[in-house]
This record gives structure tokens, C-alpha cells and sequence, in this order.
């Protein structure tokens, strides 16, 4: 992905800097050539910076008081969903072609959203890392991405629904394993497609009360260490859908690099989570939306009553996690047509209102924290000198009122490496350099 030639200054807003320090106000941001060199108070940045920001070459930002954060991380991205309603929707739905176009069409949306970045929380095929390239080729707009492809998981678990009658097995979605051996076989046709994570499902969900519920496993831990030997060995990192208690203590205890939901956390499986920092992504909004959305899509009462339980279960394994030091990202499960895609920062919201983060551990968990699981925390998910220019401009105080990362129209600026690539001033960009906003 190119990143911008020439200065960018934005100037007259709080810095909310991303690393949970307190926001600062009357901040200046400069980027050189995409990367951040200045990112403080107007009153300590150097006069010789102050004399570059005011060429009439540089490119300056007006927060119009508003405020300067980094870009959003979504942690846990499905770019192929798109207005799931049942099982099949999942799968069978639409052919590959039409699924690869509704991706585009996610990742564009991603960042007109705000999410400058984000990690891949399984895909079709291996659609999402076909996406990273025209991404970083700028073939399109839309998030760094850091791809995972298919999905494994125990033949009969979750992810298995098509019965055999029907002949048209799941390999589109994911990869059913039985036994170690077909475990690391799975993960070495994931070595070939290029992907970075390796997503697997340790445990069932509400979603299926019937076979694999919540407290159901779905793999068992030779099969899950299998997975992980084989994928370090390649240098690929492993995460899987945890809910039940087991299934977390399982995945820790095979070396599993981070946890998606995490949901029913005991003392045990915290110590061995926070022995190696392994960091979570919740993925709450996900189970409200259902909960408040379900009756009217038909689910059942037991799916619901699950919901409900997946929902203050993980609140109180999330709200645990976070105050013993562990690292927790932001996103989830969007795509489904109870919780759509551009709904992302519905997620922080609720983690504000319900779970009870403060706006700034928020922001950490969904910019620093995010990048930190993509690996990419030296370049991303701050505003400090060295890195992407990769921040989110929005009109308002986010700190004081977070539902403001909800209102796309209130964004000035969403820019990726030093570029401004959507918001306000996406289409207000003059040919020649100078003031803008």
C-alpha cells in the first residue's frame, strides 16, 4: 500500500492517543512522507516543525475541535458474511464469484467506517487473502488485513451442518478434521493458500442448543495441539471460537496465540491466559443483536435463553480480563442480518454502556490492543512518531461521547498512511496541496 508523499498536518483537536493516556488538548499531528513524526501539544512542538506546517506544500486537517485517534482495528473481520440469515446463507448461499465482489464491498465499507485495519476472523475460500493483495496493490480501498482463510473444526461440531445425504460437504467454509493427523494436514492446505491465522472451533455456540451448545466441545486437544504445531512450525499464529470453560483451558494449554470470545473464563484458564498475555476478542454486540433481533429472524427460545447467558458470561470474562492486565481487542461477527456490516463501533459502545470500559480503555482495546493482535503494534494503533499515519479524524469529543465512532458523517478524515482515503475531506482533496477542511 502506497503511503502519502509530502507533510500532513492536522491541527486544532484533542489527541486521543490510542496508548489509554488521557486525551490532549489543542494536539498537532504532522506525518512526513506517511509516517508520524510529531503527535503533542501545539505548545512543545519544535519551532522548526511549526515553521513545516505552515508551507503552503502541506497538506493540514482542521479537526474543527473535534478529535484525532488512530484508526480503528476490527480484530475480528468476516469479510465473505453478508446478510447472513440462516446456516446455508453461509456457504451454499451465492457462488464464490458473487461472495468475492460482497467482500470488496465489506473491506470498503470497513474503512469508510473508521477501521484503518483488521484481522480476519475466517473466510470463504480463502477470499480474504486475495483481498489483502488488491488491498496492498491498491487495487481497492479497504483495511491492512491480516488474512485466515478457511476454517477448521471437528467433523460434527459447530461448523458442520450440511448432512452427508446432500453430498456437498463444507470445504468452501472450513476444513472438518478427525484426529491429529487431519488436523495437521488442514492446516498445511492453509500453508498453501497463504494465509496468517489459522481459525479453529474448540467449542460449539448458542447458535446450535441441539448437538453443540455453548459448553460443548468441538475438537479435542490433540487435535487442537496438532494444529498449532503445525502452524508455528510454518509461522502462522492459531485462534479459536472459545466459549465453554474446557475449550479455553484447551486452547491455552495447546499454545493458542489468542482466543475469539473467551466466554466462560475461570481462575485456572485466566492464570494460564495471563501467563503468556494471550490476548481476547470478545465479540459481545453480536450476542445483544441477537437477543434483541432474534424473534423477528425466527430463532428459537433456546437460542436466545443461550445468547443471553453467552452474553453476560462473556461480559464478566471480558470486564475480568481487563482489570488483571490481559489484553482485549474489539470486533466480531458482523455480517449477519441482526448485526450488519458497518455496525462495528456499535461494539465499542456497548463495552461502554453494558460491560463498563471507559471510553479510553475502549479506544485502546480497538486501536492498540487490535494491532497488537495483527502483530503490527511498531506500526500501528497509536499516534506516536515512527508510525502510519493511519488515524481517524472525527468532529466531537469521542472520549465523552464514544457513540460518536457510530455517525460516519461525523468523520473529517479517515487516513491510511498518510492518504486521506475517506470522510469528509475524501472528495474535497484539491489537486494541489494546501488547506483542507
Amino acid at each position: 500500500m502506497k503511503t502519502a508523499a509530502g507533510t500532513l498536518v492536522i491541527r486544532n483537536g484533542q489527541l486521543v492517543d490510542g496508548t489509554g493516556r488521557a486525551a490532549i488538548p489543542d494536539a498537532l499531528v504532522v506525518a512526513q512522507d506517511g509516517k508520524i513524526v510529531y503527535a503533542g501539544p501545539v505548545s512543545t512542538a519544535p519551532a522548526g516543525l511549526l515553521q513545516t506546517t505552515s508551507s503552503s506544500d502541506a497538506t493540514v486537517i482542521d479537526a474543527r475541535g473535534g478529535s484525532i485517534l488512530p484508526g480503528l482495528v476490527e480484530a475480528h473481520f468476516h469479510p465473505t458474511y453478508f446478510n447472513v440469515a440462516a446456516l446455508e446463507d453461509l456457504d451454499i448461499k451465492y457462488p464464490v464469484e458473487y461472495v468475492t465482489l460482497l467482500a470488496a464491498a465489506n473491506a470498503k465499507l470497513a474503512l469508510e467506517c473508521g477501521y484503518t485495519a483488521a484481522r480476519s476472523g475466517g473466510s470463504l475460500f480463502n477470499i480474504d487473502f486475495w483481498l489483502k493483495k488488491a488491498i496492498e496493490k491498491d487495487l481497492m480501498p479497504g483495511p491492512r488485513l491480516a488474512s485466515s482463510g478457511r476454517e477448521i473444526c471437528g467433523v460434527g461440531g459447530l461448523m458442520d451442518w450440511n448432512p452427508d445425504f446432500r453430498r456437498i460437504g463444507m470445504e468452501g467454509l472450513v476444513l472438518l478434521v478427525n484426529g491429529p493427523n487431519e488436523a495437521r494436514a488442514a492446516v498445511r492446505k492453509l500453508v498453501k493458500d497463504g494465509v496468517e491465522w489459522v481459525k479453529t472451533y474448540p467449542t460449539g455456540d448458542a447458535a446450535a442448543p441441539d448437538v453443540n451448545d455453548h459448553h460443548t466441545l468441538c475438537m479435542t486437544f490433540e487435535e487442537m495441539h496438532a494444529v498449532v504445531q503445525t502452524a508455528h512450525n510454518h509461522g502462522m499464529k492459531v485462534t479459536g471460537h472459545c466459549r465453554a470453560t474446557e475449550g479455553i483451558k484447551n486452547a491455552l494449554k495447546a499454545g493458542y496465540d489468542a482466543l475469539e470470545h473467551a466466554t466462560f473464563i475461570d481462575d485456572e484458564s485466566l492464570e494460564l491466559l495471563l501467563a503468556r498475555q494471550v490476548p481476547i476478542v470478545p465479540a459481545l454486540q453480536f450476542e445483544l443483536a441477537s437477543i434483541e433481533h432474534g424473534p423477528e429472524y425466527g430463532m428459537p427460545q433456546a437460542v436466545i435463553d443461550g445468547h443471553q447467558e453467552t452474553l453476560e458470561g462473556g461480559a464478566e470474562s471480558a470486564r475480568r480480563i481487563l482489570r488483571a492486565g490481559g489484553v482485549v481487542g474489539m470486533g466480531g461477527d458482523y455480517g449477519f442480518a441482526w448485526n450488519p456490516h458497518g455496525d462495528y463501533a456499535k461494539e465499542l459502545c456497548f463495552f461502554v454502556n453494558y460491560v463498563g470500559f471507559t471510553p479510553l480503555e475502549t479506544i485502546q482495546c480497538a486501536t492498540l490492543s487490535g494491532a497488537k493482535i495483527m502483530g503490527r503494534d511498531k506500526e500501528i494503533g497509536t499516534v506516536e512518531a515512527g508510525k502510519l499515519a493511519d488515524l481517524l479524524v472525527v468532529e466531537g469529543d469521542v472520549v465523552a461521547n464514544i457513540a460518536l465512532l457510530e455517525d460516519r458523517s461525523r468523520f473529517v478524515a479517515v487516513v491510511q498512511g498518510g492518504v486521506i482515503k475517506a470522510g469528509q475531506l475524501a472528495k474535497q482533496i484539491p489537486v494541489a496541496a494546501g488547506q483542507v477542511g
